[in-house]
C-alpha cells in the first residue's frame, strides 16, 4: 500500500514538474505586454498579444513553411524507411548487414558535425534558401531505417511467400502485404518525424537566409528583441505553435501506444 502511494507521489511530482512550464508559457501569453514575470496575486486576461502575434507580417508565412517542410520530411521518411527497412530485413544477409550496421552508426555522429558539409552541398547543388534544403536531406533517418527494420523483423514471412507464389513482385507484396503489416511502426515513426521537423531549428537557421522561407521556431526566434524582450507576445507565438504539436499527439496517441507496446508477430 505504501509502495503504491509512493509510487503515485512520484509521478505527480513528474507530471507536475513536465506541465508547469507549458502552463507557465498559456498564462504568460495572457498577461499585459511588456510583462516580465507572471504575478500570481494578479492574474491579467488580454488577447493583445495574439492579436499582435497574428498581425505580423510573416508569421502566416512562417506557419506555412513549417507545415510544408514537416509534411514533406514525415511522407519521405514514412515511404522510404519502410522501404529500406524491408530490404534490409529480407535481403541476403552479407549484403545487408553492413549497410544496416553504417546506418546505426549514423545515429552516433553529432548533428553540428553535419552542417559544413551539408551546408556546402546546398551551396553547390544551388538548392541553398529553397524547400529543397530545408526537406531532400532529411526524407530518410537512421532511426527510421533501424525502428522500421527491427519491427519488419518480427513479422512472418509466410504472407509474402503466398504472394510470390501468386505472381506479385517485390513492390506488390511491399505495398499489399508488408505496408499494411507495419502501422504501428509508420505512426510512430511519423509523429516523432512530424514533431522533430515541427521543432527543428539549427539547419532551418543556417539554410535559408530570407525572411519568407523561415520555419515558425526561427521566426520566433527573430520575434525577439535582444535589447527588450516582449515575453507575453513571444509566448503567444510559442503557444500557436505549440497547439499542432499538441493536436498531432492527442489524434495519434493510440497510435504511439501502440506502436511502442507491440510485440514481434510470432508465426
Amino acid at each position: 500500500m505504501f509502495r503504491n502511494w509512493l509510487i503515485t507521489i512520484l509521478l505527480v511530482a513528474v507530471f507536475v514538474v513536465m506541465v508547469f512550464p507549458m502552463i507557465y508559457m498559456i498564462v504568460l501569453s495572457f498577461q499585459t505586454p511588456g510583462t516580465f514575470a507572471i504575478d500570481w496575486n494578479k492574474v491579467t486576461l488580454t488577447f493583445q498579444n495574439y492579436t499582435t502575434v497574428f498581425k505580423s507580417g510573416h508569421f502566416g508565412r512562417y506557419t506555412l513553411n513549417s507545415t510544408v517542410i514537416a509534411l514533406i520530411v514525415t511522407a519521405g521518411n514514412i515511404l522510404l524507411c519502410a522501404m529500406v527497412g524491408y530490404g534490409l530485413s529480407r535481403g541476403p544477409r552479407r549484403i545487408t548487414w553492413p549497410i544496416f550496421i553504417s546506418a546505426v552508426a549514423m545515429l552516433m555522429i553529432p548533428q553540428h558535425i553535419l552542417i559544413l558539409p551539408i551546408f556546402q552541398m546546398m551551396l553547390k547543388f544551388r538548392w541553398f534558401d529553397t524547400y529543397w534544403a530545408l526537406t531532400i536531406p532529411w526524407l530518410i533517418s537512421p532511426i527510421g531505417i533501424f525502428l522500421m527494420k527491427q519491427y519488419i523483423d518480427g513479422l512472418p514471412s509466410d504472407l509474402e511467400d503466398a504472394a510470390r507464389v501468386d505472381g506479385a513482385g517485390e513492390l506488390s507484396i511491399f505495398f499489399r502485404v508488408v505496408l499494411p503489416l507495419t502501422t504501428p511502426a509508420l505512426a510512430v515513426l511519423g509523429i516523432q518525424t512530424f514533431l522533430t521537423t515541427w521543432n527543428s531549428f539549427l539547419f532551418p537557421k543556417i539554410l535559408v537566409n530570407s525572411t519568407e522561407m523561415y520555419t515558425l521556431p526561427v521566426g520566433l526566434a527573430l520575434m525577439q528583441d535582444p535589447r527588450s524582450s516582449d515575453w507575453p507576445v513571444t509566448m503567444a507565438g510559442s503557444t500557436i505553435a505549440a497547439l499542432p504539436v499538441i493536436i498531432v499527439f492527442l489524434i495519434f496517441q493510440r497510435r504511439i501506444t501502440e506502436g511502442i507496446t507491440a510485440g514481434a508477430l510470432k508465426q
